[in-house]
């Protein structure tokens, strides 16, 4: 049984012995000197002195044993009240051709669109621009939704407006349907949809699917 398999290894218990070591020597010497006279792991012995209160003694701590700085070792490297940084007053320029192929103020991208401008997505549904701000979950709006909304209003928080014979094309009314997210997902749940068996089998496939995609991106970082 190991960590690497995700199991921990069994705690090992502290003897009257170890706890009357881990007492005396922790406040007076550092923690991993203190765990190898008590036989413990290092974080075993600094969390059950946690556990018991015992803490490091202040000449323990003053002292260079315990690792602190001292207000002297160091202070050869450390900024100073008055010093100047060397870079004090440049600025940062790129050079190659970066100048040249940075957007100068007002130009737009080659992806960039008017408004009223309608395209598809990957889902098949149609979309028009409705306002310019850059941000496209902002500036493009599903068309069937707007369709929905000037006749019945906003869609409600938790809904979606769905269609109702599955074809994202037949943008007229009569197809649309104001469903709530939970609703849509039990529609689209293959526990609902499909016996049991074929079921079974559309999760083992995901889940083969999972394992071929994890080995396809540890190769790719090989």
């Amino acid at each position: 049984m190991t960590k690497s398999r995700g199991i921990n290894s069994p705690r090992v218990p502290w003897t009257t012995g170890q706890l009357a070591i881990l007492r005396r020597e922790y406040p007076h010497k550092p923690t991993a000197e203190v765990a190898r006279l008590v036989g413990h792991t290092l974080s075993s012995t600094y969390q059950t002195a946690q556990r018991l209160g015992i803490l490091k003694s202040e000449a323990y701590l003053a002292s260079p044993a315990s690792g602190r700085l001292d207000g002297v070792r160091g202070s050869s490297h450390r900024f100073t009240k008055g010093n100047t940084a060397w870079n004090k007053g440049t600025h940062w320029k790129a050079g190659g051709r970066s100048p040249e192929t940075r957007f100068k103020p007002g130009q737009r991208p080659h992806t960039w669109r008017p408004i009223g401008s309608e395209r598809v997505t990957d889902d098949g549904i149609r979309q028009r621009k409705i306002t310019d701000t850059g941000y496209p979950p902002k500036d493009w709006k599903s068309i069937h939704v707007m369709m929905w909304e000037t006749e019945n209003g906003p869609v409600p928080p938790g809904h979606i407006v769905i269609f109702k014979d599955g074809n994202r094309e037949n943008l007229v009314l009569d197809n649309f349907e104001l469903v709530t997210r939970q609703e849509l997902m039990r529609r689209n749940s293959y526990h609902t949809r499909y016996p049991k068996e074929i079921g079974l089998v559309i999760q083992l496939k995901g889940a083969l699917q999972r394992q071929i995609n994890k080995r396809e991106r540890h190769e790719k970082q090989d």
